[in-house]
């Protein structure tokens, strides 16, 4: 029988996939490997990502990223838990979406996470996984409007920080993009608590060109963990659609058109502080959104997503 040669590239292409909206402990082809040694060894593919993205930013002319560590490790466990597991998804086997991975690890930013795969690299050579997983990022780059989800994320202005996540398993490949946007100091906030107790959210601004323009307290019940068939389906991840608005606190006699002063103190110096009632009496997870304001700009953009687990 003759053998037919399918060019590497091609062969990707017809079979990788990517999902995402709005992504590490690495995973070698040897499970005996330590994982510790494959985190470094791809440290050479995280900085080419980030260099990609930079120069793509640079042509939009918008900020440049830092490698975000914290980013990368939550990235890279959900990329080792797809390849490991045979699919590709923003939900990890747990039920649980990007802002709650970076949030349970400890994080406080908002975040946005890009997902794509491939499920026949062929090779796990240094070099030829440097390839694909550049492949893999262009081919979200490289979207075009309607569908151009992934490339918005990308190009995000808000964005200041990335962390990668790469995996393989056999011939699994999975790349996970998670961007960070990072302008707020959050002060302490227990990540569980009891249902209908009252939390003190607080923060400080680190940009003085930056204003708090509301928080939103989001509600959604406790995840339960999907089918592989469920998490193979592409879909998107937004936040929640049940959430109470807090709006910064006005001076008397001023007010808001519905007759009330606000609920956030806020001072000069972009220090802000609000007690949050977790309101539902059932278990769920609440996610802490401040929305800021750029001086330049009026269209206000996430700058925490902070998780409290009720229950």
């Amino acid at each position: 029988m003759r053998r037919v040669l399918i060019p590497r590239r091609a062969f990707l292409k017809a079979t990788s996939i990517s999902v995402g909206c709005v992504l590490g402990n690495p995973l070698l082809a040897s499970p005996k490997q330590d994982q510790t040694d494959d985190f470094k060894r791809f440290a050479d593919l995280r900085a080419n990502l980030l260099k990609m993205v930079n120069e793509e930013r640079a042509v939009e002319k918008v900020p440049a990223l830092a490698m975000d560590e914290l980013a990368t490790r939550v990235a890279t466990k959900h990329a080792t838990e797809m390849a490991l597991h045979e699919f590709a998804s923003h939900w990890g086997r747990d039920g649980l979406k990007p802002y709650h991975r970076y949030s349970f690890a400890g994080g406080t930013d908002a975040t946005q996470e890009n997902v794509s795969a491939a499920d026949n690299t062929w090779s796990n050579d240094m070099n030829l996984l440097k390839q694909d997983t550049a492949y893999l990022h262009v081919r979200l780059y490289q979207e075009k409007p309607p569908n151009d989800g992934h490339r918005k994320t990308i190009l995000a202005p808000q964005h200041t920080h990335v962390g990668f996540g790469i995996a393989v398993d056999k011939l699994r490949l999975r790349l996970v993009e998670l961007f960070v946007a990072r302008y707020v100091e959050v002060k302490d906030v227990p990540r569980a608590a009891n249902p209908k107790s009252v939390v003190n959210f607080a923060g400080r601004m680190l940009k003085r060109n930056h204003s708090l323009n509301h928080v939103e307290v989001f509600y959604e019940p406790l995840p339960k963990p999907p089918e592989l068939s469920w998490l193979n389906q592409p879909r998107s991840y937004q936040l929640p659609d049940h959430s109470k608005v807090l709006r910064p606190k006005v001076t008397p006699p001023f007010t808001y058109s519905d007759r009330t002063t606000g609920d956030v103190d806020v001072d000069w110096d972009g220090n802000f502080s609000v007690p949050v009632t977790l309101f539902n009496d059932k278990p769920g997870i609440y996610t802490l959104v401040a929305w800021l304001k750029s001086n330049r700009s009026g269209k206000a953009f996430p700058a925490t997503e902070v998780c409290i687990r009720a229950e």
